[in-house]
């Protein structure tokens, strides 16, 4: 709805209060798909989702490049649940 509308509209404040949204809605998106598992509960034993992003945080890190650091994180995952 935000998009729709007219960037103009818009003082320098609220554009710089709505330029933290994407970074406080990232990690809410995340964080279940990593920690939790069907049933809602914390999985942390046993996770290969834990062990990607670690990896896949540290490619990001020191790249700076986001398509480095999802193709590392989804090849390490695939990695660890096809090979162990």
């Amino acid at each position: 709805m935000i998009a729709l509308l007219k960037k103009e509209m818009f003082n320098d404040r609220i554009r710089e209060v709505l330029s933290y949204v994407p970074s406080a809605i990232f990690p809410a998106i995340i964080f279940p798909a990593i920690f939790l598992d069907n049933f809602g509960s914390m999985q942390l034993e046993n996770n290969p989702k834990i062990l990607a992003i670690i990896i896949a945080m540290i490619i990001g890190i020191f790249s700076r490049n986001i398509l480095a650091t999802i193709f590392s994180g989804l090849a390490s995952y695939w990695t660890i649940i096809f090979i162990f």
